[in-house]
């Protein structure tokens, strides 16, 4: 069941990533879609891929499914959400491109993932 919800977890975290980061790339450039429900959906996105490295910890310690590879593209997805809020003060005035470029980064690596099983 734990592997299902992983499986299932890394689509839903592809989609979710690749959309918003989408957005958020287009809010830099276009002034009218900055908006709250955007940032909501960006949390929400971060919050599956933190989830998503859980569950596959989880799944690790349970059953030694996925090889060492896989392991370490979670572990990057993992840490590179916590850079990304990290220099969200420092990028303020680019906000939206470090959040379109950092989420289509999480995107790569849940794809990368993916295929490594």
């Amino acid at each position: 069941m734990i592997e299902g919800a992983h499986s299932l977890g890394g689509i839903v975290v592809i989609i979710s990533t690749g959309s918003v980061g989408v957005w958020a790339l287009l809010a830099h450039y276009f002034k009218p879609l900055r908006c709250r429900l955007g940032v909501v959906a960006l949390v929400v996105a971060h919050v599956l891929v933190l989830l998503q490295t859980l569950t596959g910890v989880w799944l690790q310690v349970e059953t030694s499914a996925v090889g060492g590879q896989h392991q370490l593209y979670g572990f990057t997805a993992f840490l590179s959400v916590g850079i990304i809020f990290a220099y969200r003060q420092e990028m303020r005035d680019r906000i939206y491109l470090l959040y379109g470029l950092g989420t289509l980064w999480l995107m790569g690596l849940a794809i990368r993932a993916i295929f490594l099983v």
